[in-house]
């Protein structure tokens, strides 16, 4: 799977204050949601979303507190 990933930006700081904490838990027990479904997916259903059996193994392994950067905006 790929990631874009990016520092902060400045328009990202300008447009909304920072997420309240529990807003923030709420995106990241999402995430670990999704990455439970995603580890739950047979290869037909990855093929149609582009992901590979080891992709979709490495980003379900990831812990629920890793998130993209563009979440704490």
């Amino acid at each position: 799977m790929t990631y874009l990933t990016s520092s902060r930006s400045a328009h990202c700081a300008a447009a909304k204050p920072r997420l309240a904490l529990t807003a923030r838990i709420g995106l990241h027990l999402a995430a670990w949601r999704q990455r439970r479904q995603l580890a739950k997916l047979d290869a037909r259903a990855l093929e149609d979303i582009g992901v590979t059996r080891s992709e979709a193994e490495t980003e379900s392994r990831r812990s629920f507190w890793s998130a993209p950067d563009h979440w704490s905006c």
